[in-house]
């Protein structure tokens, strides 16, 4: 059975990257713990579904019987990413997720070994910011002789949807982080910094975003700090199990994404480029489908991967109308 399961279907997320493997005629299984909201989504799409959780791993082994790539969009990924990492790796099933999470990230490093002895590849991240910075790393590395530096900025516009929101906040990391020399390293949160997304230079403030991890080892620089610009609704406050599943598509349309980079050369010099694309919450779906039908059509290798270091820096290009601009 040369198939894709997508976990955590019935989602916000998972809904949409399921109804885009669809569309692009992905032979497609739809999986979560809910039977009701699945043989619900199951009906509409005219795909077939399992039903398991993840605190069994014979189950989770059953769940996954046949099935060649699983695109994990069950958030917070704390809660679902080692279950279903260490099931593809003993099942032999290639893994992708739409995690945000730099602990999903260090999992895959950290696992990498054993992947590699499987045969099986670990990609969290196969849509969303690392999809889309990865690629702006790639295309403004790739115009300096010897990058040594790279600040880069997301702008993140319009609400979060209900499971972004819950996974932020419990993933609030004590530290910020940036790479220094390779390393990851605590620095100082205090601060901002200038980007420029298209429309004049606004303040950003340093994040810890999983693509140091990323990033450097799709480009090998070896300084990279990460920023954020927020516009729209700002985070949620209350009760956030109240919020509903996510931006309509109205808000999603009004509202874009861009992301800036400033790479800085051995010789000082600084190049900077602009990335500007759909709705992140749309940009992840696409994305996540599009690395999903790729990898079941026989792209990936084996071990923890990135996007960009897979399907190459221009993958955002293809997802949507993505542009990278250079200024």
């Amino acid at each position: 059975m040369t198939k894709l399961m997508i976990y955590g279907a019935t989602g916000y997320t998972g809904r949409m990257a399921a109804e885009h493997a669809k569309t692009a005629r992905t032979s497609l299984l739809l999986a979560g713990r809910n039977e009701a909201t699945l043989s619900k989504l199951s009906a509409e799409l005219g795909v077939e579904y399992r039903v398991f959780g993840l605190d069994d791993t014979a189950a989770i082994d059953a769940g996954l019987a046949g099935i060649s790539a699983l695109l994990n969009c069950a958030g917070p990924f704390m809660r679902t990413a080692d279950a279903l990492m260490l099931a593809s790796i003993r099942d032999g099933v290639h893994y992708l997720d739409t995690a945000a999470e730099l602990d999903s990230y260090r999992l895959a490093e950290a696992l990498d070994d054993e992947a590699k002895a499987a045969g099986v590849m670990l990609m969290p991240g196969g849509g969303g910011s690392v999809a889309m910075l990865g690629s702006l790393a790639g295309h403004a590395v790739s115009r300096v002789n010897d990058a040594r530096k790279i600040g880069i900025a997301l702008h993140v516009a319009g609400g979060l949807s209900r499971g972004s929101a819950i996974s932020a906040m419990e993933n609030v990391t004590v530290e910020t982080l940036a790479r220094v020399d390779g390393e990851l390293v605590a620095i100082a949160a205090d601060g901002t910094r200038k980007f420029d997304f298209g429309k004049g230079p606004v303040d950003c403030f340093p994040v810890t975003l999983p693509d140091l991890i990323t990033i450097w080892q799709a480009t090998g620089v070896p300084d990279v700090e990460t920023f954020v610009h927020v516009t729209g609704d700002g985070f949620p406050q209350g009760d956030l199990s109240a919020l509903p599943d996510g931006p309509s598509e109205e808000d999603r349309l009004a509202n874009r994404y861009q992301a800036s980079i400033e790479v800085t050369g051995a010789d000082g010099k600084v190049t900077r480029s602009i990335l500007d694309t759909v709705n992140g919450y749309t940009f992840t779906a696409m994305a996540a489908a599009e690395a999903g039908r790729r990898v079941l059509g026989g792209e990936f290798r084996p071990g923890f991967q990135t996007p960009t270091g897979l399907f190459g820096s221009g993958f955002a290009q293809t997802i949507a109308d993505t542009a990278i601009i250079d200024v």
